[in-house]
């Protein structure tokens, strides 16, 4: 193990510890030492975080963020090796985001009636679509927010979800309107009268009730 590495393996301990996923960092951090073990180098420079920054080369848009990695990286190694060089802020162009586009109440209000009419005619998935949707519309949460919702986070009697290590690894509750309580349980009774004990131990499920 290369000294990199191992200030790697602490720098993203350190992270996850104050409650950061961190998960693509790691990935990129340990290919950027993999890059640095490739080459014989054991001090972080400028120059080579560039070199493996700006790879590869037609994908402009992730290179500030690859930069950006490393610089965190490069200040946690600089406490112990002063030789170490942080790469300056603003040697690349940042990325920016794309403006997200917010759908209309038609555009909703198409999207779910498209989803109703989803095959198989007699089962499940139409609706499950059709609800997993309006939940998202309704309450802002994110896609895998709403798909990894357990039985049990879904308290239809209270009007609460509980949503669960969401970022940061916190979790939250979502109120629910009357009209929303009454579509998930409608689902629910639909899913467990179709599939029974077939069913997982998610809210929503798919068509074999996986």
């Amino acid at each position: 193990m290369t000294n990199l590495r191992a200030a790697l393996d602490k720098y993203l301990s350190m992270r996850k510890g104050f409650g950061y996923k961190y998960e693509h960092q790691t990935r990129r951090l340990a290919d950027f030492v993999a890059f640095m073990e490739k080459r014989k180098a054991r001090i972080i420079t400028t120059k080579l975080a560039m070199e493996w920054a700006t790879l590869p080369p037609d994908r402009h848009a992730s290179w500030a963020l690859r930069l950006s990695d490393v610089r965190g990286f490069a200040r946690h190694v600089a406490n112990f090796d002063p030789r170490t060089e942080v790469p300056p802020v603003g040697m690349l162009p940042g990325w920016k985001r794309a403006k997200p586009y917010v759908y209309s109440d038609a555009e909703i209000d198409a999207l779910l009636t498209a989803a109703l009419a989803l095959p198989p005619a007699g089962g499940l998935r139409r609706w499950t679509y059709h609800t997993l949707f309006g939940l998202i519309a309704v309450t802002g949460m994110r896609i895998s927010e709403a798909m990894g919702l357990e039985r049990d986070d879904v308290d239809l009697d209270a009007g609460v979800l509980t949503v669960r290590l969401t970022k940061f690894g916190k979790s939250r509750l979502a109120p629910l309107h009357p009209t929303t309580r009454t579509a998930l349980r409608d689902y629910a009774h639909r899913r467990d009268a179709m599939l029974g004990s077939r069913c997982g131990s998610t809210f929503f499920v798919a068509e074999q009730g996986g």
